[in-house]
């Protein structure tokens, strides 16, 4: 029961906003929290042998009311697992491919966080110039103080939410094709005028990714997702990630992602299917253009580990630029806590283990990806819900629980 109890916050820990702070309490408000000697003593201590019958466990009894299938990949020095459970196709029971593609979110802020990073290696973006000075007609003049590019990728710019319900079930089947531009979005955005003064505090969102991604634009002269390809995924081979843009399918072997749906009076609704007591609507296909260069994109489990490899080894960005992947500005989180986002990362403090990484989800999927900073224990999962938004799935909590904690002690 203890080792339970200590899977479960392991668990909770990495899932919620929770971390410890990361300064001491005479650091200076808005001062920056980077790697230093605590965290590299951190990571040179010893971690849990890997748990591969936790792990087994963890994704074992698939399909149930929550989730249709799994797909788990535990990588590096300490131990490798690669494991599928449940069906990737309802009407067809066939089980989840190992090598399937799903859509993994806003682990694509990482992706368009390094592009800004590597622009700004190149002397071509400045992280301490203002937004206004790249986009000078984007933001309302007299509503917005000066948001700098790091403030913009740290999630600590102030600018409002996009007014989009995009997990709300009934807006989602309303508007599942519609293809909103970025500056739509934006329109519909800003005229709400700033959350809190920039610099002051760090709340997530999509909006600040969704200025990055004009911003990359603007610089570049070409879309963001040409960026995408051209620096990171073919320098890297990761030949099964996707910038989809008005591409609503996904390409290969894949899983597909389902919605339940409430039965009217006469069973199924029209367009669901009737899948024992539930009625599911297949949402693979969509329009990802609400989230855009903040969520958009698709890969593989293979991929994603490639790419967590090739980015913490410094092989996509100079040091200089490589340390704001791991730099936590130290400010108050909006409500509770204290910031836990770097540029493009998250940062997770669980029992002494440092754990960077980023979720993501998308109607039909839920996935993450992290690993140390020695990439000693990298994990990247993507779970099939069938319930968009709300709190993480409970088999996302088993699969980082199991994949961060030793065997089980008598």
């Amino acid at each position: 029961m203890a080792v339970l109890h200590r899977g479960l916050r392991l668990g909770m820990a990495l899932l919620a906003s929770f971390t410890a702070p990361a300064c001491g309490p005479d650091a200076p408000a808005g001062a920056a929290l980077e790697v230093g000697e605590q965290e590299l003593e951190a990571a040179r201590a010893p971690l849990p042998p890997l748990n591969r019958e936790a792990l087994r466990q963890a994704i074992a009894g698939l399909p149930n009311a929550e989730v249709t299938g799994a797909l788990v990949r535990v990588s590096g020095a300490d131990g490798r697992w690669l494991g599928t459970s449940g069906v990737a196709d309802i009407r067809t029971g066939a089980p989840v491919p190992a090598d399937a593609h799903f859509r993994i979110g806003s682990m694509t802020k990482t992706f368009t966080a390094i592009v800004v990073l590597q622009l700004a290696a190149e002397g071509r973006v400045d992280l301490d110039r203002p937004v206004q000075h790249y986009l000078p007609r984007l933001l309302p003049a007299g509503v917005y103080a000066p948001i700098t590019v790091r403030q913009l990728l740290n999630f600590t710019h102030g600018l409002p939410g996009v007014p989009v319900p995009q997990k709300d079930p009934d807006w989602f089947f309303e508007n599942r094709f519609r293809r909103f531009s970025p500056r739509e979005l934006l329109s519909l955005t800003l005229p709400q005028g700033p959350r809190f003064a920039p610099g002051t505090q760090q709340e997530y969102g999509n909006i600040g990714y969704l200025v990055a991604g004009l911003l990359i634009e603007q610089v570049t002269g070409r879309p963001y997702g040409d960026a995408v390809r051209e620096r990171i995924l073919r320098p890297l081979h990761l030949r099964d990630t996707f910038v989809p843009g008005n591409d609503v399918t996904l390409p290969g072997r894949h899983t597909r992602g389902y919605e339940e749906v409430a039965p009217d009076e006469t069973g199924c609704p029209a367009g669901a299917i009737a899948y024992g007591e539930r009625c599911l609507v297949d949402v693979t296909e969509a329009s990802q253009s609400v989230p855009w260069a903040a969520g958009e994109m698709i890969s593989t489990a293979e991929d994603l580990d490639r790419f967590l490899v090739a980015l913490f080894q410094g092989r996509l960005l100079p040091r200089k630029q490589q340390e704001e992947l791991f730099t936590v500005p130290d400010l108050p989180a909006t409500g509770g806590g204290r910031a836990t986002y770097s540029a493009g990362l998250r940062r997770h403090d669980i029992d002494g283990v440092i754990f960077w990484g980023k979720t993501g989800d998308r109607h039909g999927y839920n996935n993450g990806m992290g690993a140390t900073r020695d990439l000693r224990r990298r994990l990247i999962y993507s779970v099939n819900t069938l319930h968009m938004g709300g709190d993480q799935p409970d088999i996302a909590v088993r699969i980082i629980m199991a994949a961060l904690q030793g065997p089980s002690q008598p």
